[in-house]
C-alpha cells in the first residue's frame, strides 16, 4: 500500500496516459544505513539517506537530479543499480524488480544497466590496461572469441573518440576527460538500457567537461540509452535534461520538465537553488535577487518533524512544522511537495491516479 506522500505511477505520469514507456519505476524508495554504538554495536538509529522516493524515467529521456551536496542524489542512483541493499521500495528496470531480484536474476539484469562514476581515477583499476578494463564486463557477461572481443573493443573505443593505438595503455597515461571516456566505453560494453551518470563531469576540468555532455549525448541519440545525469551543476542539468528532479535530504521537493522548472520553480528550495545559477545576460543578472538560505541543513539522522525543509524556508508556514507535505501533481507533469500548494485543487490532483 503506498504511503500518503508517495505518487502513483499514473499520477507520476500525468492524469492523460503518458505514450512513453516507463523504463525505469522507483516506487517509495528508502535507504538507510545504521547508526551503532557501543562495543556490541547496538543500533541506535538509521541515517535516512534516501527516504520515501518516487519518480518514473521514460525510455531514451535523461532524468537530471540535483541537490546540495550530502542530499542522498548518489545514493539513489547506486540503490536503483543495487550497489546498495534497498532498505524498503520498489525498483522496477525494464519491468524487472531489481530491488527484490535474486543474485542469479541481479547477475543477468547487470547487462541492463550500468553506471558512469563521478572520479574516473577512482573507478579504474591502475593495473589494467584501457583493453582489459573494458573487456572486463564482457569476460563476465559473454562468450565471445578473444578476436570478437578485441573488436568490440575497439568498437567501443572508436565510439567514445579514444584512439585505438591507446589499448594497452594504463589509466595513469591518460588525462581525466580521456580516463573519463575509458569508463563510458566500459558502461556501454554490454549495451545496456538505462546508465546511472553520477556527477559524471564533477572531476574535470571546466574545458573538457562540455565534450564528455556532448559525448554522452551523442551516444543517446546513437544507441537509444536512458540516463539518470546527477550533477549539482544545475546550468549543465539544464542542457542534457529533459526532466530535472530536485532533492532535498533524502527527499524530492520537486520533479518537472525542463523548461517549466528553470522557468517557474515552485517550491521555496528550487527557487533558492536557481538563483545561486549565474546568467550569462549581464544585464539580467545583475537585476536578480539571490535567495540566501539561513541555518544548517539538519541530519539525515535526525530530519526535522514536519516538512524537510521547514527550519530553512523562507516561507515557512505553522503546518510546514508538524505535516510532512505529499509530494503530488500541482500542474501538468509538474510535482511538488510543499504546502504552498496545499488546496482542494491541487489534492484532488494529487489523488486523480490513487
Amino acid at each position: 500500500m503506498l504511503d500518503e506522500g508517495m505518487v502513483t505511477g499514473d499520477a507520476l505520469a500525468g492524469h492523460a496516459p503518458d505514450p512513453r514507456r516507463k523504463l525505469v519505476e522507483v516506487r517509495g524508495l528508502k535507504m538507510y544505513f545504521p547508526i551503532t554504538s557501543g562495543l556490541l554495536r547496538r543500533k541506535i538509529g538509521d541515517v535516512k539517506a534516501v527516504d520515501n522516493v518516487s519518480f518514473d524515467i521514460y525510455e531514451g529521456e535523461t532524468l537530471g537530479l540535483v541537490g546540495e551536496s550530502g542530499c542522498g542524489k548518489s545514493t539513489t542512483g547506486r540503490a536503483l543499480l543495487r550497489l546498495y541493499e534497498v532498505t524498503d521500495g520498489v525498483v522496477k528496470i525494464d519491468g524487472q524488480d531489481v530491488a527484490r531480484a535474486d543474485a542469479r536474476t541481479l547477475r543477468q539484469m547487470r547487462t541492463t544497466m550500468q553506471m558512469v562514476f563521478q572520479d574516473p581515477q577512482a573507478s579504474l583499476n591502475p593495473r589494467m590496461t584501457v583493453a582489459s578494463i573494458i573487456s572486463e564486463p564482457l569476460d563476465e557477461h559473454t562468450k565471445l572469441s578473444k578476436k570478437e572481443k578485441l573488436a568490440r573493443i575497439y568498437e567501443l573505443m572508436d565510439a567514445v573518440g579514444l584512439n585505438r593505438t591507446f589499448a594497452n595503455r594504463y589509466p595513469h597515461e591518460f588525462s581525466g576527460g580521456q580516463r573519463q571516456r575509458i569508463g563510458i566505453a566500459r558502461a556501454l560494453a554490454l549495451n545496456p538500457k538505462f546508465i546511472v551518470c553520477d556527477e559524471p563531469i564533477a572531476a574535470l576540468d571546466v574545458s573538457i567537461q562540455a565534450q564528455v555532455v556532448n559525448l554522452l549525448e551523442e551516444l543517446q541519440e546513437k544507441l537509444g540509452l536512458t540516463y539518470l545525469f546527477i550533477s549539482h551543476d544545475l546550468s549543465m542539468v539544464r542542457h542534457i535534461a529533459d526532466r530535472v528532479a530536485v532533492m532535498y535530504l533524502g527527499q524530492l521537493a520537486e520533479l518537472a520538465p525542463r523548461e517549466a522548472l528553470y522557468a517557474e520553480p515552485l517550491h521555496p528550495y528550487t527557487e533558492a537553488l536557481l538563483s545561486a545559477v549565474p546568467d550569462p545576460d549581464p544585464a539580467v543578472e545583475t537585476r536578480r535577487a539571490r535567495i540566501i538560505l539561513k541555518g544548517d541543513v539538519p541530519s539525515p539522522a535526525n530530519p526535522p518533524k514536519g516538512c524537510n525543509f521547514c527550519t530553512r524556508c523562507p516561507r515557512v508556514m505553522a503546518v510546514c512544522k508538524d505535516v510532512e507535505p505529499a509530494f503530488r501533481e500541482v500542474r501538468p507533469q509538474h510535482f511538488v511537495a510543499c504546502h504552498l500548494y496545499d488546496s482542494d485543487k491541487t489534492q484532488d490532483a494529487g489523488s486523480a491516479g490513487a
